[in-house]
């Protein structure tokens, strides 16, 4: 029996056309294998009530045609159902699909989804927010914020947020309590990685494993400015956790305060009440991966 699929796509993604790619899909999808809708997300938050919408009609896979904010919004609200998430990344960081190993062009995506390799992945709550790869509360979460905000998307974009936000940024204070083991300290970032990076090849945690019950809190701590450039090369180069200025914790569940209410979900600016409940739900998502 085909199984039938529902292909989302976020029209503002990015910033290529998206005009072609319902043609892309029919002409290198198995149609052996899938019956396909193709549905088009019209504001934000849409795309949640397609996910709902696909999970009532029981439609096997819904794929998040976009980037990392359409595949949170579809895969948040796929957690602990049957329904598989799949991602065709036309975003511009493309964080989970890089991490999982998601051809980054359309059609090599596509013939990703047709071999169905399937794995179930960790999801991660805070609080009462489900995220899928990371979260951020320091200066990556004031970083999403003013990449949400630019006009502008891509690389260079956010490269040059970063510069102009460090100059005025002042670190924040937590306390993190995992299993009644408490550390306090001033930090420029602090994220939670359940993948490995926030896209554009930025890898924030070499060493996460989202299958492995376990997420990585990543704590970098204040360095003067001249550091910069050879910070970033780590993160470029998968070396970020040999910075003498990293501190990495991994955890299945903590408590954690922050001084500032600014956060971001898998690159989704969001508020916060300054204490974060964290805790791992092992399994929970069902996902199509690459190889």
């Amino acid at each position: 029996m085909k199984k039938r699929i529902w292909f989302i796509i976020n029209p503002v993604a990015g910033v290529r056309r998206k005009d072609d790619i319902p043609a892309i899909i029919r002409e290198n999808l198995d149609h052996h294998l899938f019956d396909f809708e193709i549905q088009y997300t019209n504001y934000k938050g849409h795309a949640q009530e397609l996910a709902k919408e696909a999970i009532s009609i029981n439609v096997d896979i819904v794929c998040a045609v976009g980037g990392d904010g359409s595949v949170h919004e579809i895969g948040t609200h796929l957690i602990g159902t049957s329904v598989l998430l799949a991602i065709i990344p036309i975003g511009s960081g493309n964080g989970l699909a890089r991490h999982m190993r998601i051809p980054l062009t359309i059609k090599k995506a596509i013939h990703c989804i047709n071999k169905q390799q399937e794995i179930k992945m960790d999801t991660v709550l805070v609080n009462e927010q489900a995220f899928l790869g990371i979260s951020g509360f320091g200066f990556d979460a004031l970083v999403a914020k003013k990449f949400v905000e630019c006009s502008k998307r891509g690389f260079l974009s956010y490269v040059k947020i970063v510069v102009r936000e460090y100059f005025n940024y002042h670190p924040i204070d937590i306390t993190v309590d995992v299993n009644g083991q408490v550390k306090e300290l001033s930090v420029l970032l602090c994220s939670l990685a359940n993948t490995s990076e926030w896209g554009n090849g930025l890898v924030v945690s070499p060493k996460s494993d989202a299958t492995d019950g376990k997420v990585e809190l990543i704590l970098l701590k204040p360095f003067s400015f001249w550091r910069l450039p050879g910070i970033a090369l780590q993160f470029l180069f998968k070396r970020s956790d040999k910075s003498s200025f990293m501190e990495v914790i991994s955890l299945d569940k903590a408590t954690i305060e922050v001084s500032d209410n600014l956060a971001h979900y898998d690159g989704e600016s969001m508020a916060t009440n300054g204490i974060l409940n964290v805790k791992v739900v092992p399994k929970s998502l069902h996902i199509l991966v690459g190889k």
